[in-house]
């Protein structure tokens, strides 16, 4: 799976499962919707930031690791993806290639 995903992010090896099974519960259920393959030491670390700044609540805290989750994401898009992406929007359509543009 390591050829599928292209990020910017360091790798370390580590027995990941065992690492996401002693994840506290709202945690993993976060990792199990996350779009960035998260090691079990990074996220919770994260998490407990997180739940730091948010007093304690796991809402918050999941709030919290959504949007960290959003800036990687915006800041690892320009190295993959490159500097115009994600394409303007409002009515604007860009032509790239592989993609089916609909017009009216």
């Amino acid at each position: 799976m390591r050829r599928n995903t292209k990020t910017a992010l360091p790798r370390k090896r580590s027995d990941g499962m065992r690492g996401h099974d002693a994840l506290p519960p709202e945690l993993r259920a976060w990792v199990h919707s996350a779009a960035l393959p998260w090691s079990a030491r990074s996220v919770l670390r994260i998490w407990t930031r997180a739940l730091r700044e948010a007093g304690g609540d796991a809402q918050a805290a999941r709030t919290l690791l959504d949007a960290a989750e959003a800036r990687m994401i915006a800041r690892d898009a320009a190295t993959i993806w490159g500097p115009g992406y994600p394409a303007p929007t409002g009515g604007q359509q860009a032509d790239h290639p592989g993609t089916l543009a609909l017009r009216r």
